[in-house]
């Protein structure tokens, strides 16, 4: 019966065509990724067909149809084993759940799965082993008892605390009692008690918890979404969720102004860019795109080629200097550890990588644009001279986490006034101002 009545609020609350069993994968401001189990059909081999979308918080305008919609479902293919997806098919739909429009994806490509992202939650949403009916049916047994169990003792808690809450109101409201007469001498009647005026009865103060340290600064900021103007600027970071108090308190944090280094003989940055397929989102605060098969090696170790984004005008300043642009190239390791490599940018003739990305900015935020037959290649970005600066820091975006490895490369790489301009029609501003270093040790190649 509860899961009837859950399961009958989800459905008023989001209607859709088929009334699938949404479950959510993941959950970001203004968007909600979800998939249905119960679509789940296994294919050839180690592939895994599901049903997926994207719930928006607002209605968007279908470009197409000039259409209002709320969700974008899409059928996609995963391949356990390769780690990779492939896109069948999309649908718009309304919030009423009708249907808007839907398209076949023709030529539909294999793209890589990367470790971390939220494709990589999907994967392992799809392709968990999944357990026996009779296990199955036991757990969903258990689980209803659970919260079946679950519910009465909320029910009690709040029975509970309904009646201590009357119980002060009441007491509250009740005069004081008088004094106590004198015990009266033995063999002897007591004489009458005074009457005593009572001053009227002071309301009990309300207990409310403690906050911990930082959260009373985020209750106060709650619902404020960072950017980079207004009250989620950068100075105000920190105040806006406990978790972001990194970007106010930490002694590591980036972008710093580079100078004052000491010049050594840096270990070359192996560079191992290969031309792939691609995916280009606006996700409200920069145009950052996906890539796949590129990483770095530096000191033995490997670092994958996550994802790389811009920022204007540049985050980074060298001896004061800042320049137009910066686009920067985040890696992975396998240990979790993040080398974001940065290459700065300069007004001067059109550069082809650029415009590339350019060409296929979505036209709303938060949608992807994954061309099937163009490639791009990282490596064509960067400078001639790969020699760099380096120096610990952290992400330059909540949560600002520290003990990012910066290789920022020396040389900038020139881009056209035109192609600043067009991503200035987009971001104006998107650079955090400058940290400051704590005497933090920086290193650049002789």
């Amino acid at each position: 019966m509860r899961k009837q009545w859950a399961a009958a609020c989800i459905v008023a609350i989001v209607p859709i065509a088929a009334q699938a069993a949404w479950v959510a994968i993941s959950s970001d401001a203004g968007k909600r990724v979800e998939i249905d189990p119960a679509s789940v059909r296994k294919e050839e081999g180690a592939k895994q067909v599901v049903l997926g979308r994207i719930l928006f918080d607002k209605e968007l305008t279908d470009p197409r149809t000039s259409g209002p919609y709320k969700s974008i479902e899409a059928l996609t293919r995963y391949d356990c084993a390769q780690r990779t997806y492939t896109t069948l098919k999309r649908t718009w739909r309304s919030a009423e759940g009708e249907l808007l429009r839907e398209e076949e994806v023709r030529s539909a490509a294999e793209m890589p799965v990367r470790s971390g992202s939220l494709d990589d939650k999907m994967l392992r949403e799809v392709c968990r082993p999944k357990a026996p009916v009779d296990q199955q049916s036991a757990a969903s047994k258990v689980a209803e008892k659970a919260n079946e169990a679950a519910a009465e003792l909320r029910k009690a808690n709040d029975a509970m605390i309904q009646k201590e809450v009357q119980k002060s109101l009441k007491t509250a409201a009740l005069p004081a009692p008088a004094p106590a007469a004198a015990p009266a001498p033995a063999k002897e009647a007591a004489p009458p008690a005074p009457v005593a005026a009572h001053a009227a009865p002071r309301p009990r103060p309300v207990r409310r918890p403690a906050l911990q340290p930082g959260h009373e600064a985020a209750q106060q900021h709650a619902g404020i979404h960072w950017g980079y103007e207004g009250e989620g600027r950068p100075d105000n970071w920190g105040k806006l969720k406990a978790e972001y108090g990194t970007c106010a308190s930490g002694r590591r944090q980036s972008p710093i102004d580079i100078r004052d280094g000491i010049r050594v003989d840096q270990p070359a940055i192996e560079f191992g860019y290969r031309p792939s397929q691609f995916r280009v989102v606006d996700n409200g605060h920069t145009v950052q795109a996906y890539v796949g098969g590129s990483s770095i090696t530096l000191l033995g170790k490997r670092y994958e080629l996550i994802q790389f984004h811009f920022h204007r005008p540049s985050e980074e300043r060298v001896n004061g200097r800042g320049f137009d642009m910066v686009v920067h190239f985040v890696h992975k390791s396998e240990e979790g550890r993040l080398a974001v490599v940065a290459v700065l940018m300069e007004a001067g003739v059109e550069n082809s990588f650029i415009q590339t990305v350019w060409n296929h900015i979505p036209l709303e935020k938060n949608q992807d644009v994954a061309p099937p037959s163009t490639l791009i290649d990282p490596g064509a970005f960067l400078p001639a001279d790969r020699g760099y600066f380096s120096y610990m820091g952290s992400l330059t975006t909540p949560p600002c986490t520290e003990e990012v490895l910066w290789l920022v490369m020396r040389q900038p790489v020139q881009v056209s006034a035109d192609q600043i301009a067009t991503f200035a029609r987009l971001y104006r501003n998107n650079a955090r101002p400058i940290q400051p270093t704590f005497g933090r040790l920086i290193k650049e190649s002789r």
